[in-house]
């Protein structure tokens, strides 16, 4: 229990992010096949590994996270070794694949990376995907550094090949997207098992699963009775007046606050090595769970019979960090509160999330606004727009809901026009299916498909609409307006959202149309995948009046002057920041806002 992961021998130490670690272990593992959809804190692993040699490996994105798990799951079955990664809300989408192909094994070798977002700082729920594993059968690897996730997810293919079982790489915001130094390996290159030809075992009809589900309760009881000993359990002798069970980046933080303190540091959330546990209950005078979320580890072990102490000190929501570790500790007892930090008095000036200069999103939902719609969002950089000053959306639910909520708004007798705003990549990921089921239900909604050209909220990676590969090869772009004909939407309109007042009008016609009708608001990302600077604007001072209409596009290049206009502060626009897109002048009154030569 005091043997530790090893690195191969290496010619090479890299300070590796936590994502790019984990590519680098599966490179090294021999990973033949990688498919993902990108999704913050996971998007720089898929990215890394389409980095490494088109002869080592095939990369894609895939148009959802079940997509991806899906064709790293056919893989795995042809033999070779096969890894699909997303952020922890796109294993929901996935979930569905993930509990049968617990059933069904491995094969090749097959490794999904989940990165959870403990303070929820780009998603839109906190989940913890230990839960999940136990829910699926299946062993979750937790590792603390980015050392261990190159370690870990080596080791997860040779888990998944010699227990013949799906495993989780579970990583975390703050893992993923830290820097340190990684010891790494050489490739180890895997010849292929060739198809697995049992359909006794691949084929999960009633009678196969039936038999099957047995078997991963006893793989489950072999994986856990292998953890004993294994190098992801590991024991750390100190002060025995009380020990700590920890994993995954709490570790790192009870080693800062209580260097001396025995720990027991669990590479593996589940299953649980009891034995283990048992003994090192036995060795201390009183037992303490730091981890982050749900009490996972606690609620297990205090099945075990064991007298666990853990979230009545540390909180069940957002980011541990050494502060929240060092205080639910000296809540306990267990260490000395931290000094009362000294306030400086000085408040930071709020600065509320805002879509950027130009963006093209900005147009669309600033006419949405003023056509007073019910908004139903979706999820991209446009569900800022829910917030002030362009406060235009009503509902955000989760990747591709918006479509489906607008139908249910419908049919609940809403008396506003309804309106569903969808991205481009979230339109392939998710949001067909839904449209389909509004033409079939013929519900009058209307759809505002927001094409930016790019997956601009994850860092402008490209997707089926882009005509690119994740190698920057070309590739067939879909057609929207082909796809909504497709499925039976005959009022269909093509808008550029930088010209206001056609967009104005276009969702002024859009809302009467009896049934569905679709708006594709066309016009690329401005950031990516080149940044667009065109002539900036400026503000003829003196024909300013300070009505402010400008500001409600939320636009950041536009800001205060010191010049007053009857007691208000007049507009001024950052010559910098500004792309020249022309909406701050559609909508200004005066027409004090010119290209710089001329104001």
């Amino acid at each position: 229990m005091n043997r530790q992961v090893r690195p191969q021998p290496s010619a090479d130490v890299l300070p590796l992010m936590g994502n790019e670690a984990i590519a680098r272990g599966a490179w090294e593992a021999g990973v033949r096949v990688a498919a993902a959809y990108p999704g913050t804190p996971s998007t720089e692993i898929l990215e890394s590994l389409g980095r490494y040699p088109a002869a080592d490996l095939y990369a894609e994105w895939s148009t959802n996270e079940k997509v991806a798990l899906d064709v790293a799951i056919g893989a795995a079955l042809s033999g070779v070794r096969a890894i699909a990664c997303m952020k922890h809300v796109g294993l929901n989408v996935a979930a569905d694949s993930l509990m049968s192909q617990s059933y069904i094994g491995a094969h090749g070798g097959l490794v999904l990376v989940v990165c959870d977002d403990p303070g929820i700082h780009s998603s839109q729920n906190e989940q913890d995907t230990r839960l999940f594993a136990r829910f699926a059968g299946v062993p979750v690897l937790e590792p603390s550094d980015a050392q261990e996730a190159c370690d870990f997810t080596r080791l997860a293919f040779q888990i998944s090949e010699d227990f013949d079982t799906p495993v989780i790489v579970r990583s975390t915001t703050r893992l993923s997207h830290t820097r340190s130094v990684v010891r790494v390996g050489a490739r180890a290159e895997r010849p292929s098992k060739g198809f697995v030809d049992a359909p006794g075992k691949t084929v999960t009809i009633p009678a196969n699963a039936r038999r099957l589900h047995p078997r991963v309760i006893e793989r489950e009881a072999k994986l856990a009775a292998w953890l004993e000993t294994s190098p992801l359990t590991r024991l750390e002798t100190g002060d025995r007046t009380f020990g700590i069970v920890t994993g995954s980046t709490a570790y790192l933080y009870v080693k800062e606050v209580v260097p001396r303190a025995s720990i027991l540091k669990l590479g593996a959330a589940w299953p649980l090595p009891e034995e283990a546990l048992r003994a090192f209950a036995a060795s201390v005078d009183r037992l303490l769970v730091v981890e982050e979320l749900e009490p996972a580890l606690e609620t297990a072990i205090r099945a075990m019979g064991l007298a666990a102490e853990g979230k009545a000190f540390f909180p069940r929501a957002g980011e541990l960090s050494p502060e929240l570790v060092r205080a639910g500790l000296a809540a306990a007892g267990l260490a000395e509160a931290a000094p009362a930090p000294r306030s400086l008095g000085i408040e930071p000036m709020a600065r509320p999330p805002v879509l950027c200069a130009g963006c093209p999103h900005t147009g669309a939902y600033l006419a949405l606004r003023g056509i007073d719609a019910r908004v139903a969002g979706d999820i991209g950089c446009y569900t800022l727009a829910a917030v002030e000053p362009l406060r235009s959306i009503d509902t955000t639910v989760c990747m591709g809901a918006s479509i489906g909520n607008a139908v249910g708004m419908a049919a609940a007798g809403e008396k506003k026009p309804i309106v569903a705003t969808i991205g481009d990549s979230t339109f392939l990921h998710s949001g067909i299916p839904p449209l389909i089921d509004a033409v079939y239900n013929k519900a009058n909604v209307t759809v505002v498909i927001l094409d930016n050209a790019i997956t601009a909220m994850t860092g402008g990676q490209d997707h089926p609409g882009t005509g690119r590969t994740l190698r920057g090869e070309s590739a067939p772009k879909v057609d929207y307006e082909s796809i909504c004909r497709a499925v039976g939407v005959t009022w269909i309109r093509r808008v550029d959202p930088y010209d206001i007042g056609h967009m104005y009008q276009t969702l002024r016609e859009a809302i009467v149309h009896k049934g569905v009708s679709v708006v594709i608001s066309e016009r690329p990302c401005v950031l990516d995948p080149v940044k667009i600077k065109g002539a900036p604007l400026a503000v003829a001072e003196e024909r300013c009046v300070a009505c402010q209409s400008c500001m409600n596009l939320g636009c950041p290049a536009l800001i205060w002057s010191d010049a007053l206009y009857e007691g208000r502060h007049r507009v001024a626009i950052d010559a910098a920041a500004c792309i020249g897109c022309t909406l701050c002048a559609q909508v200004c009154p005066t027409d004090c806002i010119q290209p710089m030569a001329l104001a």
